[in-house]
């Protein structure tokens, strides 16, 4: 097997562990997107919101302070502490502004997580390219050269 190939395949078998890396924070990130966005809806919920004008639909809608929304918690505790119908509405806006911003970090995250596989994707085809070149002009066929094990051929070159 010629060096090229071995050196293209362990550039490749980074690139697919650089990948994996990348994929796992871009799970991350659709994660805090996800929960964001069900604080965002839980708070703005039609029943939640009765919460701002009297309390009584605080016993349907209240869960237990770790899993409530960040905006029913707003709502609850100022109700609860005998705030007025103004300062819990300017809690529940800084709430809103919260979650949106949280929403910001992580759909920015994500985009700039996408743009870097698109980017690997691309350097991962060329290596692709230039290594199924390197093993068929060493009298390998095309088809095996496409279904080489890249690690395998990496370990091989680490060796």
């Amino acid at each position: 097997m010629p060096d090229t190939a071995r050196r293209l395949a362990g550039r490749l078998a980074d690139a697919f562990e650089h990948d994996q890396a990348l994929a796992e924070q871009q799970n991350d990130a659709q994660h805090r997107l996800q929960a964001a966005n069900g604080d965002l809806w839980s708070g703005l919920h039609p029943d939640a919101l009765g919460l701002l004008y009297d309390d009584t639909h605080a016993a349907g809608i209240i869960e237990p302070a770790p899993t409530r929304s960040r905006i029913t918690a707003v709502m609850a505790d100022a109700r609860s502490a005998g705030a007025d119908d103004e300062a819990i509405e300017t809690g529940v806006l800084a709430a809103v502004q919260e979650i949106h911003w949280r929403i910001h970090r992580a759909f920015s995250e994500y985009q700039r997580i996408s743009e870097d596989r698109r980017h690997l994707a691309a350097e991962i085809g060329e290596l692709i390219a230039q290594m199924v070149a390197a093993l068929v002009a060493a009298g390998w066929t095309e088809e095996a050269a496409r279904t080489a094990d890249v690690r395998a051929l990496a370990a091989a070159a680490a060796r």
